[in-house]
């Protein structure tokens, strides 16, 4: 039995990766167990993990802007949550700006409600992201100037166009501050990500400048 290997430079092509819908699919599947698993210990233990959402404009609350997105109040909140979260969560990352995209929402919504949000308050839930995604959704391809992703957007506003009402005050148990600021921070995000690909495409369609 003999062996070959390629000269350098000609190696064979490795395994082809899995599919973005089923990668999309896994990540959001374990993004959604890490939510439960943390209202789990939250509910089954002493420990009160909901304390370290966000404190508005308290310093010692700053930190829950990271935190707050992973508790949720009790799992009626946290269920409350599960459908169009995972459906925007796994839209998101089959557009592949997900991380980015996250962020923005996940910093400006939180900033918000530390801003905003009644004094001694604790905010906690996922929301804000949700409120994040869908908008994001809905305006990119306003943005990007993209007629399938317009289509796409206006088929995700009759589905869940109803949640934006949530942006406006009307249960005082409920946070509107993380909604509109999350809604706010998935157009910026939009925007803000075609600004940058018309940049790229811009320079990359220019002629080199010989120096």
């Amino acid at each position: 039995m003999t062996s070959y290997t390629p000269p350098l430079g000609q190696e064979q092509p490795s395994r082809s990766r899995r599919p973005l819908w089923l990668r999309s699919l896994i990540t959001t599947v374990c993004i959604f167990a890490v939510l439960f698993v943390v209202e789990l210990v939250d509910a089954a233990t002493a420990v009160d993990l909901d304390a370290n959402g966000i404190e508005p404009r308290q310093v010692d609350g700053l930190d829950g802007i990271l935190w707050a997105p992973m508790l949720h109040a009790d799992w009626q909140h946290l269920f409350a949550n599960l459908v169009p979260g995972a459906v925007l969560c796994f839209l998101v990352l089959m557009t592949q700006r997900f991380l980015i995209v996250t962020a923005i929402v996940w910093l400006v919504s939180g900033l918000g409600v530390w801003l905003f949000a009644a004094p001694y308050t604790v905010t906690v839930g996922a929301s804000g992201i949700i409120f994040g995604w869908l908008t994001f959704l809905l305006v990119r391809g306003l943005f990007n100037r993209d007629p399938w992703q317009i289509l796409g957007g206006v088929v995700l506003f009759l589905i869940y166009g109803s949640l934006l009402w949530g942006v406006l005050p009307s249960n005082p148990f409920v946070s509107w501050q993380a909604h509109l600021f999350g809604a706010v921070a998935g157009v910026l995000a939009a925007w803000f990500l075609a600004s940058r690909d018309r940049k790229k495409r811009t320079r990359a369609a220019s002629p080199g400048v010989a120096s």
